[in-house]
């Protein structure tokens, strides 16, 4: 037996085990994602989402939405936040340094007057240039910055002026549902360790957005942007209730994550040189408190709190997903000794050793798989029944997980269990496994060339004007 043979025999196993352990993985976390679910659903009786208005003083809560170049979305967006069903709360829009019209268009639209405040600032962030306040809104604050060259700049700028003892950390073209703090809140009332509540992010793309709010929820036309919707939903639901459920959860989007303001400040707050803040962030949290044995919980709440823009074209897609993947290694190798370390419970015992396996090395793997596949039918090496067989199975189980996200989230939402769009999603289900999965990996396999290399820089992303 030759050293080629040897190798591809050895390879085989490893691309074998490899896609065995993942779907084992997915049937395990299934049942944990639907206890998590179900319990959630117990506790998120009326009298619950009531809790917020019934204790003598909610909580402030600021909402800090960093905006660069946000001139297509920026007014619908603070509609969204202005017209939340929330009190007491501020809203901290900081403009990091836009170019485009996105400072001009707060002035014209809410009444933007000067208004100097003095407040701490224990968390670094470029020079701030100016601060303004709605004549119209009252609580409605604008930090105009220097730009910082990161989301992390901008959001730590926030946190510095904020006022309240929680923050609200979003994106600047994130749509919040009317009762997403009522909703976001309760886990801090409930029960004091808690220190961060993250959301379910709903995809904007397709839905009709009317006075800040989204009223009609739709498919999108574009495919890319249907690819991304299971995604978000296997994300999202699977993995990260099924982390919920052990208290492990180790991300909590940008798009919505509800902070304790002196927790965050207590870890440093974010992390310029990160290229992933909101995962550096939350692995940071979930680290400063485990360490030190202080009782912590980080939340996770699988209703759609927001709704965000995914990327419709390749180019913006290809960015994005060049900088999660930099990000994601940056994390595991910053945070390597929580991996597999039960010093820091479950947080080191599942979701990092899962991060590692599946979604560090799992590019590498894919891509390393279809190449040698591809070189092994050439030679006349591949055996094509355990070939088939191994594609049959890893696209039964793809398509059963990701039907099974559907299904969790129409439970939480009740939006596209309608039969055209059921149809469309299994459509969507297959089709994902023709070309669009392999393109992800593809794509990581260079983010991770480009991590290797020091590549930084956060990438073009073409933004669209929303739907009304």
């Amino acid at each position: 037996m030759t050293s080629w043979t040897n190798a591809l025999i050895a390879f085989t196993f490893l691309i074998t085990a490899y896609f065995v352990l993942w779907n084992v993985s997915q049937i395990a976390m299934s049942p944990l994602a639907i206890r998590t679910l179900w319990r959630h659903r117990l506790r998120t009786i009326w009298r619950a989402r009531r809790l917020p208005t019934g204790v003598a003083v909610p909580p402030l809560v600021s909402i800090i939405a960093p905006a660069y170049n946000e001139e297509l979305t920026i007014v619908e967006s603070l509609r969204a936040l202005l017209a939340l069903e929330y009190e007491p709360r501020e809203i901290v829009i900081v403009n990091d340094g836009s170019t485009d019209r996105t400072l001009s268009l707060m002035q014209e639209t809410f009444q933007l007057v000067p208004a100097p405040l003095a407040f701490d600032q224990p968390l670094p962030c470029e020079a701030v240039r100016g601060i303004y306040r709605s004549v119209s809104e009252p609580d409605l604050v604008v930090i105009d910055k220097q730009n910082g060259g990161s989301k992390a700049d901008a959001v730590n700028a926030g946190i510095n002026a904020a006022s309240g003892v929680l923050v609200l950390v979003i994106d600047a073209d994130t749509v919040l549902e009317p009762d997403a703090l009522d909703r976001a809140v309760v886990p801090f009332l409930e029960d004091p360790a808690t220190v961060a509540v993250g959301g379910n992010v709903g995809i904007a793309n397709g839905c009709r957005i009317e006075h800040g709010r989204v009223t009609e929820v739709a498919l999108p036309a574009s495919w890319l942007a249907r690819f991304q919707i299971i995604e978000y939903m296997r994300a999202f639901l699977l993995f990260r209730l099924a982390c919920a459920s052990q208290n492990a959860v180790v991300l909590i989007s940008g798009a919505f994550g509800l902070f304790r303001r002196d927790a965050v400040i207590a870890v440093g707050g974010y992390d310029r040189t990160a290229i992933g803040e909101d995962i550096d962030l939350t692995v940071r949290l979930q680290r400063h408190f485990r360490a030190r044995g202080e009782p912590m919980r980080i939340g996770f709440d699988p209703n759609p709190l927001c709704w965000t823009q995914v990327p419709e074209d390749f180019r913006s897609l290809r960015s994005q997903r060049y900088r999660w993947r930099r990000g994601l290694l940056q994390t595991l190798w910053r945070y390597r000794r929580m991996i597999g370390n039960p010093r820091y419970g479950w947080v080191g015992v599942f979701p990092l050793p899962f991060m590692a396996f599946f979604e560090g090395l799992g590019p590498l793997l894919e891509i390393g798989g279809i190449a040698v596949t591809v070189v092994a039918a050439a030679l006349g090496y591949l055996n094509w029944k355990y070939f088939g067989i191994m594609i049959a199975v890893s696209v039964f189980f793809g398509i059963a997980v990701t039907l099974l996200a559907v299904l969790l989230n129409d439970v939480t939402s009740r939006r596209y269990m309608r039969g055209p769009d059921l149809v469309l999603f299994l459509v969507v289900a297959i089709l994902e496994n023709v070309g669009y999965r392999q393109l992800n990996s593809f794509w990581g396999c260079i983010g991770t060339w480009q991590s290797m290399t020091g590549k930084g820089g956060w990438g073009t992303m073409k933004r669209r004007a929303f739907r009304t």
